[in-house]
């Protein structure tokens, strides 16, 4: 993974992991032991969802470029329906407060998207990457001077 890439996932790791560990101390006051579990569990899906979605679109966008608008809405969606998927199964759960787990996941959620607009948005990153051939060197003359 290139530094920058690894530099968003960073910046939109970090303060998801803070938001995680936050809720897992409320949710541990409010709810006891098994809140604490919910908001942890929670925490780590979102990261890991939303991490490999950040890693198949950096190599999307590395790889087939013109794929990569359609693919993030694409990812976006899934991810969203996957955490609705997984809200689903475990709504009943008793190895863990469900509603605790329910809101950490959308607080850290909405935390994740919101750092990593944050990042990208502060990233200095060249739209155009630079041809090493062509930087300097005066273009070749083809065909006559008049």
């Amino acid at each position: 993974m290139p530094s920058s890439d690894a530099r968003i996932l960073a910046q939109a790791a970090v303060p998801t992991a803070v938001v995680g560990a936050l809720a897992a101390v409320v949710s541990g006051v409010v709810a006891g032991g098994k809140g604490a579990i919910g908001a942890v569990v929670g925490t780590l899906v979102v990261t890991v969802f939303m991490g490999l979605g950040l890693y198949v679109l950096q190599r999307t966008a590395k790889s087939f470029p013109q794929l990569f608008q359609m693919m993030g809405l694409m990812l976006y969606a899934a991810q969203l329906l996957l955490m609705v998927i997984f809200v689903a199964l475990f709504k009943n759960t008793t190895l863990f407060n469900p509603r605790a787990f329910a809101i950490t996941l959308v607080l850290a959620t909405l935390t994740w998207i919101g750092a990593q607009t944050r990042a990208h948005m502060k990233a200095k990153t060249l739209y155009v990457e630079p041809d090493a051939s062509s930087s300097g060197d005066k273009p070749e003359k083809t065909g006559r001077s008049s």
